[in-house]
């Protein structure tokens, strides 16, 4: 059995009662009253009475500590937000479920956590889950159905490094989580399209914070992206850029009044030291004085990574790799790999990556 209404064994329809009773103390609370909400806690689950209770009475609290009731009337997201933060609802799948795209690619993460706090772009995800969730409400009431669940098409062009920044990484594991814990079975599937060799490592990254279920809806598309998309949407609800005919009044072919393409944050909404990352080491580098840190690689192609800010002003930064090993050199004794360059890492935190061709020290 689905475990849906009309669809319920007699062992979930008994769950399905205990759970209402138990739960009845914050009933008035919950943003739908269905048995169709409460069954979408149980099938998250797998119809543990205990586990669905305790799922749903931290929600009520997380509903309650950010105000979500009201956060679509009440909460507007800062301007750099509002204007540079990529993605946005647009048409319906061919079951009527409502589409959300996430380009990836335009986005500025550094960009956006240097402007606005992790906060606000948390609280932002979580408005427009509440504009899902109603959207969903709308087309139950518009097609005579039940509507729970969304479509969501991510677009991996020009995916690369920027986008793995740490604390954009921690941020949308985060959201992520936020997500599952507050919206269960909220995802009808996941498609991915354009994703570049890139894709694996950022999937890598976020993959621990994803439940089986989920990872179960992903659907990496190949080259035929635009044929799989239309046997999940319809042309007349595709835009024209994704190989449907829908386009905005005006015949924009990206449907910009429903979908957002982001860009580079200017650096006049940079908020300085609004990013807290937690480094490995602090130390003190003197002026005109260095400070080696070394990195064994073993084997040829190896990707090293690093991340680093400065207290004060800028400060150099540079890749050598010694001639003879056991002993201490100086950089004019060793291969210069990447020649030093300043960077301004005490306004911004520095993120960068090199493959190196060759092992050594």
């Amino acid at each position: 059995m689905s475990g849906r209404v009309g669809d319920l064994s007699p062992n979930q329809a008994a769950a399905l009662e205990q759970f209402g009773e138990r739960i009845e103390d914050v009933y008035g609370h919950l943003p739908d009253q269905s048995d169709h909400y409460l069954l979408r806690w149980l099938r998250a689950r797998s119809f543990n009475i205990l586990k669905a209770e305790a799922m749903l009475r931290k929600h009520v609290e997380f509903r309650k500590r950010l105000k979500v009731d009201s956060i679509l009337e009440d909460w507007k997201p800062p301007e750099v937000i509002e204007r540079y933060v990529s993605g946005g609802m647009c048409g319906y799948d061919r079951e009527g479920s409502p589409v959300w795209y996430d380009i990836i690619g335009p986005l500025d993460p550094k960009g956006l956590l240097m402007s606005a706090t992790k906060q606000d772009y948390f609280r932002t995800k979580v408005r427009d889950c509440e504009l899902l969730r109603k959207e969903c409400l709308r087309q139950s009431e518009r097609l005579g159905k039940r509507v729970e669940s969304i479509t969501l098409i991510y677009d991996c062009e020009d995916l690369g490094l920027k986008h793995i920044w740490k604390p954009a990484v921690e941020t949308y594991g985060e959201i992520l989580t936020m997500f599952e814990e507050n919206y269960p079975e909220g995802l009808k599937r996941v498609l991915i399209i354009k994703a570049p060799k890139i894709f694996p490592i950022a999937y890598n990254l976020i993959k621990p914070f994803l439940c089986e279920e989920t990872r179960r809806k992903i659907v990496i598309v190949g080259s035929n992206w635009k044929e799989v998309l239309q046997k999940y949407v319809a042309a007349d609800q595709l835009p024209v850029v994704y190989g449907g005919t829908l386009t905005d009044p005006n015949g924009n072919p990206y449907c910009k009044t429903m979908i957002k393409y982001g860009g580079v944050v200017p650096r006049s909404y940079y908020i300085k030291d609004s990013v807290d990352v937690q480094y490995e080491k602090c130390i003190t580098v003197s002026r005109g004085s260095d400070h080696q840190l070394e990195c064994e690689v073993l084997v040829p192609n190896c990707l090293l990574r690093w991340q680093f800010a400065s207290d004060g002003s800028d400060i150099g930064f540079g890749i050598y790799m010694k001639t003879k090993a056991g002993v201490k050199q100086k950089i004019t004794e060793m291969q210069e790999v990447l020649p030093t360059t300043r960077y301004n890492a005490h306004l911004v935190p520095e993120d960068g990556s090199y493959t190196c061709e060759e092992p050594g020290i």
